[in-house]
């Protein structure tokens, strides 16, 4: 069952329906709220925004994709999360999928990745809250740059802005740690 077909679904009350798009992107929506800093919270953060999903279906515009609207959902209870926690939130992931190491039997190489990894993560942290949001939509989540305007409620250009000043950011930490 696609999307529109489980959303189609879901608002003539098929609950089943529903548990398919929560089943489809339950583990995205949990990395996105890890990722914009909710840590131990993402599980809580993530069931709010379903049941918010859920509430509000009959808003979604069925031009756009499910996936951004459920993650602009996941951004804006991160950021009231975090908000309400009144410190500033933090980046953790897991980078493992994107940076494993070498082999089983390079120590080598594995020390060397996780370093890597331990350094990327925090450089990504370092960056403004703003900066920071778009890389992880563009690279860590891999959504396009519309996907990413949507999810973020930016327009293009500024996300395109944003990620080229995060990376730019990136890049320079990395030529001084290089240099």
């Amino acid at each position: 069952m696609d999307d529109d077909e489980a959303i189609a679904r879901s608002l003539e009350g098929d609950l089943t329906a529903y548990e398919v798009l929560v089943a489809r992107y339950s583990a995205l929506a949990h990395r996105t709220a890890v990722l914009f800093g909710a840590r131990d919270e993402a599980e809580d953060v993530v069931q709010e925004a379903f049941v918010k999903a859920f509430r509000h279906l009959r808003t979604f515009r069925r031009d756009a994709g499910f996936r951004p609207w459920l993650l602009r959902i996941v951004a804006n209870e991160t950021h009231n999360l975090t908000r309400a926690r009144g410190r500033r939130s933090e980046l953790t992931v897991r980078l493992s999928a994107t940076a494993e190491a070498k082999a089983p039997d390079d120590p080598e190489g594995a020390a060397v990745a996780t370093d890597r990894r331990a350094r990327l993560l925090e450089a990504v942290r370092a960056l403004p809250e703003r900066e920071r949001r778009a890389v992880v939509c563009r690279y860590f989540l891999q959504l396009s740059e519309a996907e990413t305007a949507q999810v973020l409620g930016w327009p293009v250009g500024t996300v395109k802005s944003r990620t080229h000043r995060g990376l730019a950011r990136l890049r320079e930490e990395a030529g001084h740690e290089l240099g």
